[in-house]
């Protein structure tokens, strides 16, 4: 069960780096539409675990590949937006979030039938 500040952390690194994904996004993963779908925080606050749905791509490895091989500079604009509201930056640890696509899948399951 999560704290009440690990939600309140949560939320402000999920609104805060779908900002930064928006902004920064179309120079590193180009026309592919990244979304923040969730993120869990540890219960020490040092691990931001950041799902990510991708759309509009074809090799959405490709994607989340590109935006870990730029997480230094994604999480240097994060502290830039986050460090006056946080003791401490926590690690951030990036994960494809494919349950659209499950449930796209079922539903076209569904269809079928």
């Amino acid at each position: 069960m999560e704290s009440k500040r690990q939600k309140q952390i949560s939320e402000l690194i999920k609104r805060n780096f779908s900002i930064i994904l928006q902004q920064e996004g179309i120079y590193i993963f180009g026309d592919s539409l990244v979304s923040v779908t969730n993120v869990i925080v540890s219960s020490d606050l040092r691990l931001a675990k950041i799902y990510l749905s991708i759309f509009n791509a074809e090799d959405k490895e490709g994607v989340l590949t590109a935006v870990r091989k730029n997480i230094g500079s994604l999480k240097q604009s994060l502290v830039a937006r986050i460090r006056k509201q946080v003791r401490f930056i926590p690690e951030i640890a990036i994960y494809n979030d494919d349950l659209l696509d499950e449930m796209y899948n079922v539903s076209k399951l569904l269809e079928d039938i």
